[in-house]
C-alpha cells in the first residue's frame, strides 16, 4: 500500500524537530480521511505541560481507523467513521507517530467560532455596500409604492436563491463537500464550463464594484478637496443650481441652470480669490482628480492585503453614520409626499413607473452575496441555525435598504425641488459645504480607499489562480494588472461619473448566473437526478431563471 507521507500535525513559528506544544492544523481537503483521532482521557497515561503520552492501546486503536480509512477513496464514505461516533471538538485529541497526542483548540469540520449574532452582523457588514446610495435613486425611477414592494420581493426572491446555495453542496451525494465553495458546485455539475463562467461572473462582480468604488471615491475626494479650500481660503463659489431655502439645504444637480417654479436659485460669489479659477483648473472632478486617486491607488495595490483588512469595521462605521444623517436630515426637512399611481407632476413622480427594472437592477447587486455566503456561514459555531440567521440578516439587511430609501425620498423637498432631483448618489443632493456630508464623504473615502485593494487582490487571486496556478506568478504579472484596472477605474470615472448605471449592469450580469440561474438550475439537476422533480418545481424554478434573463435585458432597455 501506498506510504502516507503526508504529516499529520504541522509546526507552526518554531523548529519541526520541536516536538513541544505545537499549532495543530489540518489540510481542509483531506480531514474527512484523516480525521483526529479521539483518545479517551482514561487512555492518556501522563499530562504536563508540553505532550500527552497515550497507550498502546490507543495507538493500535488509531492505527485500526488509518488503516480503514486507506482502503478508499477520499470520496467513498463506506470505510470512514460515521459522525455519529465523533467526539465533541473540544474533546479531540490529535495522534502523532512519536506516541503523543495533542489537544485540538479549534475543529474545521463543520464548527466554526462565531456565535449566530455574529454571523448575523458579518453578513449584514459584508451585503451592506455602495448600493444604499442608489437606493432612494432607484425607488424615485419605480415609483414611490412600487419601489417599496420591489425592495421587498427582490429582498425574498434572493434570499431564496441563496438558501439554494447554501443547500447546493448537502445534495451531492457520495462525495465530500465540506471544503467546497459554489464554484465548485458549479464545477460538479457543468464542468470546465461551470467553473469558468463562475469565475467570470465572479470577476464581473468585482470589476463592477471596483469601478463604482473609484467614481464614488473620486466624488468624496473631489467634494472634500473644494471644502476645505473654500474653508481656508475663507470663499463660497459653487455651481449655479437650483436649490432650498433654509439652513438644511438640499440642491438639484442635474438641474443646474434650471429656474423651477418656487425655487431659489442661490450661488456663492467668490471674495475676490482670482487663485479659484486656477484651482478649478487643478481640481476638477472629471479631469485631474481620478488621476491623482490612481497614482494613490496604483501604489496601495501593492500593500499587503492584509494591513487593509484590519479597517472592515470601517464599512460598519459608515454604514451607521449614514443612517444618523438620513434620521437628522429627515427630521429637520420633514415628509412631502404627493400619491398618484400614473400621473406625473411638477414636483411629484408616480407610485408606479415603467423605469422599475433600474431598480430590480440596483438590488440585485445590493442582495447580493450568494458568491462567498458559504464561506461566512462555515465560520458560525451553530451550523444547524445557518438558514436562520441567513434570514435574519437579509432582514435586516432589506430593513436598512427600506429605512434609508423611503427617508431619503419621503423627506426631499417638494415642492421646492422636483422628485426628479434625486440623484444616483444621494449624498450629491447636499452642497459640499454640509458638514454632515462632508462627514459621510470623509468616513467613506478613507473606508473605500482601504477596501479597493482588497478587491483588487481577490481579482487578482482569482485570475492568475486560474490562468496560471499560482496568485503571484512573477511582480511584472501583478503590475500590468494592477494598472490595467487602475486605468479602467480612471477611464470610467472621467467618461461615466453616474454609478446607478454601473450598479445596474454590474448587479444584473453578476446576478445572472449566481442569483438567477445556477442556484435555482443546480436544484432541478439535483431532484432529478434523485426522481424527485416534480412539474411545480420546474415551473417556479424556471420563472426565476427567466425574470434573471429579463432583468439583464431590461437594464439595455432603460
Amino acid at each position: 500500500m501506498e506510504e502516507d507521507t503526508s504529516p499529520l500535525l504541522v509546526p507552526v513559528g518554531g523548529d519541526e524537530n520541536d516536538i513541544g506544544a505545537l499549532n495543530i492544523q489540518f489540510n481542509p481537503e483531506d480531514f474527512k480521511y484523516k480525521r483526529p483521532f479521539h483518545i479517551e482521557p482514561t487512555n492518556i497515561v501522563t499530562v504536563n505541560d508540553d505532550t500527552q503520552r497515550i497507550t498502546d492501546e490507543a495507538s493500535a486503536m488509531n492505527k485500526r481507523i488509518h488503516y480503514y480509512s486507506r482502503l478508499a477513496s477520499p470520496s467513498d464514505r463506506a470505510l470512514v467513521a460515521p459522525d455519529h461516533v465523533l467526539p465533541a471538538p473540544e474533546e479531540i485529541y490529535v495522534y502523532s507517530p512519536l506516541g503523543t497526542a495533542y489537544k485540538i483548540e479549534g475543529c474545521t469540520d463543520g464548527y466554526g467560532k462565531n456565535s449566530s449574532i455574529v454571523t448575523i452582523f458579518m453578513i449584514w457588514n459584508t451585503m451592506m455596500g455602495t448600493s444604499i446610495l442608489s437606493i432612494p435613486w432607484g425607488i424615485k425611477q419605480a415609483g414611490f409604492t412600487s419601489g417599496i414592494v420591489i425592495i421587498l420581493l427582490m429582498g425574498v426572491l434572493t434570499l431564496y436563491c441563496c438558501y439554494r446555495v447554501v443547500k447546493s453542496r448537502a445534495m451531492i451525494p457520495l462525495t465530500d463537500t465540506s471544503t467546497w465553495e459554489f464554484p465548485d458546485v458549479c464545477k460538479y455539475y457543468f464542468g470546465s464550463f461551470g467553473q469558468w463562467s463562475s469565475l467570470l461572473f465572479s470577476l464581473v462582480s468585482l470589476i463592477g464594484a471596483m469601478v463604482v468604488y473609484w467614481v464614488l471615491m473620486s466624488n468624496f475626494l473631489y467634494n472634500t478637496g473644494i471644502f476645505i479650500y473654500n474653508y481656508a481660503h475663507d470663499i463660497n463659489v459653487t455651481d449655479i443650481v437650483p436649490g432650498t431655502n433654509g439652513s438644511t439645504k438640499v440642491i438639484c444637480p442635474g438641474d443646474a441652470g434650471k429656474e423651477v417654479p418656487g425655487n431659489r436659485t442661490w450661488t456663492f460669489a467668490s471674495t475676490g480669490d482670482s487663485g479659484f479659477e486656477e484651482f478649478e483648473q487643478l481640481w476638477s472632478k472629471s479631469k485631474t482628480v481620478p488621476l491623482y486617486l490612481g497614482i494613490l491607488v496604483l501604489l496601495l495595490n501593492f500593500k499587503s492585503p492584509s494591513f487593509f483588512a484590519k479597517f472592515n469595521v470601517l464599512g460598519t462605521v459608515s454604514v451607521i453614520y449614514l443612517v444618523i444623517l438620513v434620521t437628522v436630515k429627515a427630521a429637520l426637512l420633514g415628509f412631502h409626499l404627493e400619491f398618484d399611481w400614473f400621473k406625473s407632476t411638477t414636483y411629484f413622480v408616480p407610485e408606479f413607473r415603467t423605469l422599475f427594472p433600474q431598480l430590480t437592477g440596483v438590488l440585485t447587486l445590493a442582495f447580493f452575496i450568494h458568491n462567498c455566503v458559504i464561506t461566512l456561514l462555515k465560520n458560525n459555531k451553530n451550523q444547524e441555525s445557518n438558514v436562520r440567521d441567513l434570514s435574519i440578516a437579509y432582514f435586516l439587511v432589506g430593513l436598512t435598504y427600506l429605512y434609508v430609501g423611503i427617508l431619503i425620498f419621503a423627506a426631499f423637498p417638494s415642492p421646492p425641488l422636483s422628485k426628479e432631483c434625486i440623484e444616483q448618489n444621494f449624498l450629491d443632493n447636499f452642497p459640499s459645504n454640509d458638514i454632515m456630508s462632508f462627514l459621510a464623504r470623509i468616513f467613506l473615502l478613507f473606508q473605500m480607499v482601504t477596501v479597493y485593494p482588497l478587491l483588487a487582490y481577490l481579482a487578482r487571486v482569482q485570475l492568475f489562480g486560474h490562468l496560471f496556478g499560482n496568485v503571484y506568478p512573477s511582480f511584472l504579472h501583478v503590475l500590468v494588472l494592477n494598472i490595467a484596472m487602475v486605468g479602467v477605474g480612471v477611464a470610467m470615472a472621467m467618461l461615466y461619473p453616474n454609478i446607478g448605471g454601473i450598479i445596474r449592469y454590474s448587479g444584473a450580469a453578476c446576478g445572472l448566473a449566481f442569483v438567477f440561474v445556477y442556484p435555482p438550475l443546480i436544484y432541478m439537476i439535483s431532484l432529478h437526478r434523485e426522481n424527485r422533480l416534480t412539474w411545480l418545481a420546474i415551473v417556479i424554478h424556471s420563472t426565476i431563471i427567466l425574470l434573471g434573463v429579463a432583468n439583464l435585458i431590461a437594464q439595455f432597455l432603460m
